[in-house]
């Protein structure tokens, strides 16, 4: 018989920060909660992680409770946005319903996609709010948001690769720099950026394709995505 301990085991929930960029403004998609505790109130989409059942009958892993709480919250697949595992937030106070540890993830979606997003059936509603402007956020979502906003922009400087999932697979030069301006907070000097990018081109992480983009003064150059993040 396997042994059973006798420790109090805390529930294990997953959070999930679903941002896009739209209107050229950052932006977070919020779940309306429509059950108790915070009914009524704005949260990120999330849940808790299943323990029984599945392979071998303890439940699923982390990260297939963060596919799954996307997927059923959202309407999107994981296939489809950048999705990482960022930190655990385990503050005792900080789920009225008793001792509750949240592991958060970070998901990237395409503007392309933020159309199909829908609320799941425990939600009264799905909706996308700009960063800067947000309603007040239940539990600790405030706290998680801000961790995640700090580690974007901390990836993006080492990682181009999640800022693909923020342009069109087919853009310019100044796509991916408007990128970069809006998530930072900051204004690149175009030469210097064009520099950064071409390095990128030199990588093989994007190549040149027949054709220009009218930009409203020169034709700019198009490019192509050769890769996306897993």
């Amino acid at each position: 018989m396997p042994r059973i301990y006798d420790h109090p085991r805390p529930a294990i929930a997953v959070d999930i920060v679903v941002l896009t960029i739209r209107h050229e403004r950052l932006q977070v998609l919020l779940i309306e909660r429509a059950l108790e505790p915070f009914a009524g109130q704005w949260a990120l989409p999330g849940g808790f992680v299943k323990v029984e059942g599945g392979r071998g009958g303890r439940g699923e892993s982390l990260d297939a409770a963060a596919r799954r709480e996307l997927r059923e919250e959202t309407g999107l697949d994981v296939d489809e946005v950048w999705l990482e595992q960022l930190h655990a937030f385990g503050a005792p106070s900080r789920d009225p319903r008793g001792r509750v540890v949240s592991i958060a993830y970070l998901a990237v979606v395409s503007p392309d996609l933020f159309s199909r997003v829908q609320a799941a059936t425990d939600a009264a509603a799905a909706r996308w709010f700009t960063v800067d402007e947000l309603p007040r956020l239940a539990f600790d979502h405030a706290e998680i948001l801000g961790f995640a906003l700090d580690h974007l922009r901390a990836r993006l400087s080492q990682d181009p690769r999640v800022a693909f999932h923020l342009v069109p697979r087919e853009l310019t030069i100044g796509d991916l720099r408007r990128v970069y301006e809006i998530i930072e907070g900051t204004t690149y000097d175009k030469a210097n950026f064009r520099r950064r990018f071409l390095r990128l081109v030199d990588e093989g992480k994007i190549e040149p394709i027949d054709g220009q983009q009218s930009t409203g003064g020169r034709p700019a150059a198009v490019y192509r995505l050769v890769e996306r993040a897993d």
